[in-house]
This record gives structure tokens, C-alpha cells and sequence, in this order.
């Protein structure tokens, strides 16, 4: 038997030590605009995939006529939450959050905090009574041509769901801390644990049904909110029923979070209406525009929103100090970015877009009818990737200028003009109809925010700006082409009745796509592609 004694026990010890204090420091330090941006294109990849695997759970186990329901009846819990609490932390909380933490005045930031939390689990508990009670009226407007089964069944998931708005306003608000201090790494790991809890629910619907699913969907949300909230008390937080709200700084807060409020009602009103026509559709028309909805928006959280997120609060703080040169390099380069990233993601998503829908949801329930209305629809919101990928930054740094209108008016405008061509395109080309009208109303949001931001704020563009996008542009295009000639050579030399088939060619025509994409940026001497593989942001910043 082997004795313990301080030389083979201690030195264990220690070791363990260090990895606790390492893996402390990992959950805790603050992370630079580039160290984020990595950290969070991770965990959202990862996040991105456990929503796949999700969704193809869901079409596995459960037929798209009660996906159809599922999907429905997220639709008014979403606008809750997206009304009350989202635009807020967006556009108003970080910005002052940050002014706050720049002035060195951290105990005013907690009280706004605070104040901010108790005004939100008001809101999202009376909304959730009120819309307890309403519930029929309402959703009978969302879904007007579902049968009584089907209504009554979204009746009853919706107002299971919306508990989740209360659970979100905690968790979003503990997540704009973080964002705050620049510790991304365990705000990122929420969408993880979200939609692993989903998945788990997806697994089990054989055995329990939508209602398994939607109650996973609640517990979710519950741990959305609990992996954050440890490391916001570490950085300072402590719950305090503070109902002080003549306060100052939280009018400020309402003030800045009407616009944003308003252009967020709007998209999910948006939706809502789009989700209305797609029940006078064929059945599976809600499951399609959602799962397709669902793909698209990979490329866009994972390359562009993750961007936005990790660069808003050095956005706030270089406002916050005047520093208008490094707001300038900042904002441009995430631009540049995002637009090596997009673009070329975007062809290649409509190229590719019915294998990527038969490799992920092709099995179970979901037949070969459904994958067609799919992968058309993919295929038509692909085209908006570029523009969704800079919304989310031009947004954040009309909020960083403490500008909200803007954005707003912008918003509702692409708003309405995609609700308009909605009705127009789903009469000929049915659910993908959809999906068209929401790109062109994204292209229309992109361009203008764009063109106000350069008109109110000249100084913010780098003239470099358009002969990057033009240089991206050009070797997207030839990439393009050498992915459709892949595709269609391996097409002869694979089953593609086969998901290995499929799967095969998809990968080599890809890679070949990332190969040649990588080739040519590398020959024309892309500032973008150097800034990934060096990492001398900060010569650049310098040299700027």
C-alpha cells in the first residue's frame, strides 16, 4: 500500500490546483476584440450545430404538420421577449453599462442593473398573465387557417412558452454585463446548454411529444440564465429589489430602447405575419421557412453577429472617450471581415442548398417533398447573408453613438416593404416566396443604415473600405464557379441517392471552394486573410 506523504501527494495537489485557477482564469478574464471574436465564432459554431442536430432531431422524430404548430407557437413568446427585453439590452444597457465602467462608477452601474432586472421580470410576469388569458384570440390571428386541433394545440404550447420571456430577461441582462466587461467565454456557452436541452426533447418525442419538447425548451431557457449568473455576481452583482424607477439613468435606458424596441416588434410582427401566410399554404409551408430560416442563420451568427457582439463594447468605449479614429478602425475592419466571411459563404449556401437541407434534416418524417420546399427556401434567403452579416454592426454603431432612430426607421421601412412583397411572391412561388421578400427588405436595411451612418458620420469610413469588397466580391465569384463544376463532376462518380453519396460531394466541393478562395486572397495580397493568420491587429491598428 502506498503511504501519502508530502511528496507524492502535495505536488497533485498543486497541479490541480493550477488547472482550477486556469480554467477560473478562462471563464473569467477579459477578452480583446480578436480573442472574443474567436471565442465566440467557437461556441457558436457549437451552438450552430447543436441547433442542427436539433432541428434534425425534431424532423426525425415528429411530422412537419405538428412542426408546424411547434414553430407556431413560438411566435408570440418571441415577440414578447424581442419587445421587452432584447432591444434593450442592445441598444441601451451596454452603451450606459460601459459609460459607467469608463468613468470608474461601478456602484451606479449595479443599482441600473438592478433596476433594469426588476422592471423586466414585472413586464415579462404580467405579460405572461395577460397573455395566458388572450392567448386564443391572439393566436387565431397568427395562424388563421390552422384547423381547431392544430389551433388549440399552439394555444396550449404557446402559453407553456411564455415562461421562457421571464427566464431571458435574466439571463440577456446578465449577458449584456459580461459583454460589458468583455468576458465572452461563459456569456457564449448559454446558446450551448439552450439547445442542448432541446435536443434532448427532440430525442424524446417518441415517447413524449411536442410536449416533451416545449417543456425542454422552458428548462433550456432556466439554464440560459443560470451558467451566467455565477460569473456576473463574480464580477460585482448582488440582487437588490430596487424599484427606484424615476431613476435617472434608467429613463436614459427607456429613452435609447424605444426605437430599438419598436424596429424589434416590428421584425417579429414580421414574422407573425409571415407565419400567417404560410398557413394558408401547403402543410409543412411554417416547418419549411423555418428550418430553412434556422440553416441560414449559421453563417450569420457564427461569422457575422459574433463579430458585432464582441466589438459593440470597444464601439461604446472609444465613443465614450471621443476617440473617433480608433472607432473608425474598429468599425471598418469588422465590416471588411465580415464581408471576407459572408460572401463567399453565401454562394457557396446557394449552390450547395439541397445537399445541405438532405444532409441535415433528410430522414425520418421528413420526405423528399418537404427537403424540395426547403432547400428552394434556403436558397433564396442565401442570397441575404452579406447583407444580415453587417446589420447587426451597423446597428451597433449608429447604439454606440447613442443613436436609435435611425436604425428604427430604417427597420420598419425594409420591414413593411418585405411584408408587401411577402403577399406578392408567396402567391407564385409559395413559401420560398417568403424568403425572397425577407432578402430583399435585408438588402434594403443593409444599404440604407450604410448610406445614413457615412452621411451623419463621414469620418467613420477608411477609403480602402470599397476596394476591399470589390477584391472579395471578384474572388467569390471564381470560386463560385469551380464549386458548381466539383459538384457536378462528383455527381458522376457518387450515389447520390446515398447520404455518404451526398456527403462526399459536398465535402470535396467545399474544400475545393476554400481552397480556391484562400489561394486567390493569398495572391492578391488580402489584408483580411493576413489579419486571420497573423493576428497583427494590433500593427495594423497602429500603421492606421
Amino acid at each position: 500500500m502506498k503511504v501519502l506523504n508530502s511528496k507524492n501527494y502535495f505536488p497533485k495537489k498543486k497541479l490541480k490546483n493550477k488547472k482550477m485557477k486556469r480554467l477560473f482564469k478562462l471563464f473569467s478574464k477579459e477578452n480583446s476584440i480578436r480573442g472574443a471574436s474567436i471565442i465566440l465564432i467557437i461556441t457558436l459554431t457549437l451552438s450552430n450545430i447543436l441547433g442542427l442536430l436539433r432541428d434534425r432531431f425534431l424532423t426525425k422524430n415528429i411530422s412537419t404538420f405538428d412542426l408546424d404548430i411547434y414553430y407556431a407557437s413560438f411566435r408570440i413568446p418571441d415577440l414578447i421577449f424581442n419587445f421587452l427585453i432584447l432591444g434593450t439590452i442592445t441598444s441601451a444597457f451596454i452603451p450606459i453599462f460601459s459609460d459607467f465602467l469608463a468613468k470608474k462608477n461601478e456602484e451606479e452601474a449595479w443599482h441600473v442593473t438592478n433596476l433594469l432586472l426588476n422592471l423586466a421580470l414585472i413586464f415579462t410576469l404580467l405579460s405572461a398573465l395577460i397573455l395566458y388569458i388572450f392567448m386564443p384570440n391572439i393566436v387565431h390571428i397568427v395562424v388563421p387557417k390552422f384547423d381547431n386541433f392544430r389551433l388549440l394545440e399552439t394555444i396550449k404550447y404557446s402559453r407553456l412558452l411564455m415562461l421562457t420571456p421571464v427566464f431571458f430577461s435574466i439571463s440577456y441582462i446578465m449577458g449584456g454585463v459580461l459583454n460589458s466587461y468583455k468576458r465572452f467565454f461563459v456569456y457564449s456557452l448559454a446558446p450551448l446548454v439552450y439547445n442542448a436541452s432541446i435536443i434532448v426533447g427532440a430525442i424524446l418525442a417518441p415517447a413524449y411529444g411536442l410536449k416533451g419538447v416545449v417543456y425542454c425548451v422552458i428548462a433550456g431557457s432556466i439554464f440560459h440564465a443560470l451558467i451566467q449568473l455565477p460569473a456576473a455576481i463574480k464580477l460585482g452583482f448582488s440582487y437588490r429589489p430596487v424599484f427606484d424607477f424615476q431613476n435617472a439613468t434608467l429613463k436614459r435606458i427607456v429613452k435609447l430602447m424605444l426605437p430599438r424596441t419598436l424596429s424589434m416588434g416590428a421584425g417579429q410582427i414580421m414574422l407573425i405575419i409571415f407565419t400567417a401566410i404560410a398557413s394558408a399554404l401547403a402543410a409543412g409551408s411554417i416547418t419549411a421557412f423555418n428550418l430553412a430560416n434556422n440553416i441560414q442563420t449559421v453563417p450569420i451568427v457564427v461569422l457575422g453577429t459574433s463579430f458585432a457582439t464582441a466589438i459593440f463594447p470597444t464601439l461604446s468605449e472609444k465613443i465614450a472617450q471621443n476617440d473617433f479614429k480608433n472607432f473608425s478602425f474598429y468599425l471598418n475592419r469588422a465590416i471588411k471581415a465580415i464581408a471576407f466571411l459572408m460572401i463567399p459563404a453565401s454562394l457557396i449556401f446557394f449552390l450547395m442548398r439541397a445537399q445541405i437541407v438532405r444532409l441535415i434534416l433528410g430522414s425520418g418524417k421528413f420526405g423528399w417533398d418537404d427537403t424540395k420546399m426547403t432547400a428552394i427556401t434556403l436558397g433564396l434567403f442565401s442570397l441575404s447573408l452579406l447583407a444580415q452579416g453587417v446589420i447587426p454592426l451597423l446597428a451597433r454603431a449608429f447604439y454606440a453613438l447613442k443613436n436609435t432612430r435611425t436604425p428604427m426607421y430604417i427597420s420598419i421601412f425594409s420591414i413593411v416593404l418585405s411584408i408587401i412583397l411577402a403577399y406578392l411572391f408567396a402567391r407564385t412561388l409559395s413559401v420560398a416566396g417568403l424568403a425572397l421578400a425577407f432578402s430583399i427588405g435585408s438588402y434594403v436595411n443593409a444599404i440604407l443604415l450604410f448610406y445614413f451612418l457615412r452621411k451623419n458620420h463621414s469620418e467613420a469610413w477608411s477609403e480602402d473600405l470599397i476596394p476591399s469588397l470589390t477584391r472579395t466580391v471578384i474572388i467569390s465569384l471564381i470560386m463560385a464557379v469551380f464549386v458548381w463544376l466539383t459538384m457536378h463532376l462528383m455527381a458522376n462518380y457518387v450515389d447520390m441517392t446515398r447520404f455518404t453519396g451526398i456527403l462526399i460531394q459536398a465535402m470535396v466541393s467545399g474544400l475545393v471552394g476554400v481552397i480556391i478562395f484562400l489561394t486567390l486572397s493569398y495572391l492578391l495580397n488580402s489584408d483580411e486573410l493576413k489579419w486571420a493568420i497573423t493576428r497583427k491587429i494590433a500593427q495594423d491598428r497602429s500603421k492606421n
